[in-house]
């Protein structure tokens, strides 16, 4: 959960100018709240936190001060305490929950903790109630439950997925692993189905590229994955069993413990999980739908405090995971007609010191963070051939890719009266090389990119705020990417200065506008899709970069309205967004229609004439009670092409194909949104249904060896999922916690997947999973 703020008042008559010892206790539904943090801002400023009995104590001069309570999953309230003579010895604050999460505390908006309502940009969170809602077991499943997100599986073969923000592909988000660029173009792969949901505290997403302390490639948003802190002294052990389509099992085993010290000066937390998910074949001929999954994943973070005013932070993460698609899973893949398998060894870890001055008015930041990964891969098979070349050719479709991503960072923030000024300086490297020898494939690219960014946050009234600031970028790109006999040489250094504004009006307590304006760009590289190896006609389909590449650049506006009121019990939270995304040069994919002697189809990213994408994100809460709670958000879209896109290029050799040129973007509804409902009748039980909404969308299906393509219209589909849980308290120390329910009950799912050897594995559409039944325990100290 994340931290909350409440404001109290208190009118007493004024007494004399001498200090008073105030005693006060915290309470939340009976229960005392420990470790929340209390200010009293006036005159001068005072701090103090409640004990682990939920009690405080602290003397002060007599005088007036906004009283600001921080806890855990607490709401605001703003009112004021006068401090006299005559004050209550024993003062009562009653807390109440924040159901929507609108009081959290959230760091992806400026990189500096700030409260979500008061954030100049929009911040969506995903957090363990709904993750635990969904039944989440990777960050994958969990993001669809946010406005304007949409994650797609688009391989059958290997199970590769993408997270779309605002209707633009994968390669054009930043994804981030706390607060920094450590996920790569290899990562973005396969990474966001490798990280499981266990590991992680709450996913912070931001639409579009508002602030300037993000890089100049966020041009759809940032998603934010924070792992968990060591808060409370806890431990947690629990386990999943899940049946796809009611046959196939998918076992979860995880757990994680907390370790805080007495002065909070220091604290540990210790997780690992183990999953073991068996191969899925959906129509019967022989050829994997949903991949074998084997993944382990251990970590640590911990924290110490060598002052008040510092702390050093360090964090690690270690995952080794493998799959494999196709078919005969049980045999070695060059046996096979087409296999897709994968071992990811991959290491993640980050340093960060953070420390201020007295006054807490300069706050300072220096951090390195660190990706590896060492893969074994495969991308062939006989393809339904029995010649000898055939089996040359599979048994040389072995691979090996080394993938190092590396940031480091320095970041200074003035806090001043009411404004603040964040300025600061980031290196990243990138440096992935992925070699098929039988394929004579090769990509081997460096990327060096430094950025100076200043942001300053102007309040001149409450009412009013804007957030100004811009991005230096440098990129140099070096790279050299083969297929067979082509080869290609990228060699790019670019500067780019990409300027962010954001504009905020608070027309009343209750109603917010936000508008702003983001320029990125991206320098001509292999993005995550570009790693990413079909299987079309029984052989590879490779991507490559074509010649004179440019850099692709974009301008991106927002503007949306957000309104929040409380009506006695009843919690309501609306917004509505615009935006609107132009881009220049866009990189699109084009199937080139050349094939290698081996059989493989090569296609090519090139420049577009230009493109655009606008539309809508809403999203609507309810809460009457703390039993019920209602959600709804969704997307309405539209995505078109300055002039139509080449899809398919003909070679001239078949009379029956031809060029193939689209209007508007490829897998990419006009619709799509989600609901999440909670029932909680008692404290021992809670009943959660969600789903996601699918709307109709163009997706290419190849029906030649030569690549051409049919243009088929997907159906919609309405995922609904359904999960019980019942809690019980043996002690304070001991809890148990199980859970069942069923993902996609009314199985709303694909049901014209290619078939065969010589099927095309991209095309995949839709919910990731059939209807699937599920059980859950936990146990542990889980408070």
């Amino acid at each position: 959960m994340s931290i909350k703020t409440l404001l109290l008042l208190f009118g007493f008559s004024l007494g004399f100018a001498q200090n008073k010892t105030i005693k006060g206790r915290l309470v939340f539904e009976n229960e005392l709240v420990a470790y929340a943090k209390i200010d009293f801002k006036g005159a001068a400023n005072y701090t103090t936190f409640s004990d682990k009995n939920g009690r405080f104590k602290i003397s002060m001069p007599h005088g007036t001060y906004k009283l600001k309570v921080t806890s855990l999953g607490l709401k605001v309230r703003t009112q004021i305490l006068q401090i006299t003579s005559t004050n209550e010895d024993d003062v009562k604050l009653v807390l109440v929950e924040d159901l929507f999460g609108l009081e959290e505390v959230v760091i992806s908006a400026t990189r500096n903790r700030v409260n979500k309502k008061e954030a100049s940009i929009i911040v969506n969170t995903l957090g363990a109630k709904l993750i635990n809602a969904t039944q989440a077991l990777a960050v994958s499943e969990s993001l669809n439950y946010s406005p304007g997100v949409r994650v797609e599986n688009n391989c059958q073969n290997c199970g590769f997925t993408q997270v779309r923000l605002n209707g633009l592909d994968g390669s054009y988000s930043q994804i981030l692993v706390n607060s920094r660029a450590v996920f790569s173009a290899l990562n973005s792969v396969y990474g966001l189905e490798q990280i499981p949901t266990q590991i992680i505290d709450r996913v912070e997403i931001v639409r579009s590229g508002g602030s300037a302390l993000f890089g100049s490639n966020a041009i759809a948003g940032t998603v934010n994955i924070i792992t968990k802190d060591p808060v409370l002294n806890t431990w947690q052990v629990g386990s999943y069993f899940g049946l796809v389509d009611g046959d196939t099992p998918d076992r979860v085993f995880n757990f994680n413990t907390s370790i805080v010290a007495d002065n909070l000066k220091s604290g540990a937390t210790f997780y690992g999980t183990h999953r073991n998910r068996d191969d899925w074949d959906a129509n019967n001929d022989g050829f994997t739908e949903m991949v074998e999954l084997k993944n382990t994943t251990f970590g640590t973070k911990f924290y110490v405090k060598p002052t008040d005013l510092s702390r050093l932070t360090i964090d690690a993460t270690v995952l080794n995971e493998y799959r494999r698609g196709g078919d005969r899973l049980d045999l070695a893949p060059h046996f096979t007609d087409i296999t897709e398998e994968l071992t990811h060894n991959t290491v993640m870890g980050g340093v960060s010191y953070d420390f201020s001055n007295e006054k807490n008015t300069n706050n300072y930041s220096l951090y390195s963070s660190v990706q590896y990964t060492d893969r074994d891969s495969y991308y062939g098979g006989l393809g339904g051939g029995t010649t000898v070349q055939d089996s040359l050719t599979a048994l040389n479709a072995y691979g090996t890719t080394k993938d190092l991503a590396w940031a480091n960072g320095f970041q200074f923030t003035k806090q001043f009266k009411r404004d603040v000024l964040t300025t600061g300086i980031e290196h990243n490297i990138s440096s992935t090389e992925d070699i098929i020898i039988g394929y004579n494939r090769l990509i081997d690219q460096n990327v060096n990119a430094t950025g100076l960014y200043a942001q300053y946050e102007w309040k001149p009234n409450t009412q009013f705020s804007a957030l100004i600031g811009s991005r230096l970028d440098y990129v140099n790109v070096d790279g050299i990417y083969k297929i067979g006999d082509i080869e290609r040489d990228v060699a790019v250094s670019q500067i780019a200065l990409n300027p962010r504004l954001t504009l905020v009006y608070q027309f009343t307590d209750n109603l917010k506008f936000r508008g702003g304006y983001a320029r990125g760009f991206r320098a001509p590289q292999a993005f995550n899709e570009d790693l990413h190896i079909s299987s079309v006609g029984g052989e590879p389909q490779f991507v490559i970069l074509s010649n004179d590449l440019k850099p692709e650049y974009s301008n991106a506006f927002t503007g949306s309205f957000n309104y929040t009121k409380d009506f006695k019990t009843t919690q309501t939270n609306f917004l509505i967004e615009g935006f609107y995304t132009s881009l220049v040069n866009p990189f699109a994919l084009v199937s080139t229609g050349v094939q290698f002697n081996n059989g493989s189809i090569l296609e090519e990213v090139r420049n577009g004439e230009g493109a655009r994408v606008y539309g809508t994100n809403f999203e609507f809460g309810l809460s009457p009670s703390k039993k019920w709670l209602f959600q709804i958000g969704g997307t309405l879209q539209r995505s078109a092409y300055e002039t139509d896109q080449l899809l398919f290029e003909a070679d001239g050799t078949n009379p029956n194909e031809s060029d193939i040129l689209i209007s508007e973007f490829v897998r990419n509804p006009n619709v799509y949104g989600y609901l999440n409902t909670n029932w909680t009748p008692s404290e021992k039980f809670s009943l959660s249904v969600t789903g996601t909404y699918t709307g109709e969308m163009i997706v290419p299906l190849v029906v030649s060896d030569s690549g051409f393509l049919s243009l088929n219209e997907s159906p919609a589909f309405f995922d609904l999922n359904i999960n019980a849980e019942t809690h019980f308290d043996f002690s304070e120390d001991f809890q148990l916690t199980l859970n069942a329910g069923i993902k996609n009950m009314f199985n709303s799912f694909q049901d014209d997947f290619d078939l065969g050897a010589t099927r095309d594995s991209d095309y995949v559409y839709g919910p990731s999973l059939p209807r699937t039944f599920f059980i859950g325990i936990k146990i542990g100290k889980m408070h």
